[in-house]
């Protein structure tokens, strides 16, 4: 996963500045994500990184939700890119499933996930579904990129 990530900064690093800082939370979610799975204890017994994983968890599905798929969303309108727009709309609907997924695993921990709760099962899911999301994700970007960056180079 942390592979994945590295490599959607390399393709995309410095194209947008919205992208890159949330390409880098991503980053920081899944080294978040690395160390808590990792980690000999069961995640409820690690309360402090489950925190942490959980607000940069929530911290970057909402900046998806909120910001990013909006403004990709907006460029290709404004490029008049059908591709894209029909991409997102065949990819959004099971990225806004992982994200319910996202947002329930954080208010399972928020709701006192304890020793008594083994969550690693659960963590290990949630990592499985960020996976697929960061493919969605890295797909929806490298179509709607590529399609600008072209229209962007052909003389008018």
């Amino acid at each position: 996963m942390l592979e994945s990530c590295q490599n959607a900064q390399e393709r995309w690093g410095g194209v947008h500045l919205l992208i890159d800082r949330w390409l880098q939370e991503r980053h920081e979610l899944v080294r978040r994500y690395k160390a808590l799975s990792d980690a000999p204890q069961a995640p409820g017994d690690n309360p402090e990184a489950l925190s942490s994983f959980c607000e940069t968890l929530v911290d970057y599905v909402s900046a998806g939700h909120f910001e990013v798929y909006e403004h990709l969303l907006s460029e290709a309108k404004a490029y008049g890119d059908q591709r894209g727009l029909e991409l997102a709309r065949q990819i959004y609907p099971r990225i806004e499933v992982i994200t319910e997924e996202a947002l329930a695993f954080n208010d399972q921990c928020d709701k006192g996930a304890s020793r008594e709760t083994c969550l690693t099962e659960e963590l290990k899911r949630l990592g499985q579904l960020l996976n697929e999301r960061f493919e969605l994700e890295d797909c929806l970007i490298e179509v709607l990129h590529n399609t600008h960056q072209q229209q962007d180079v052909e003389p008018a």
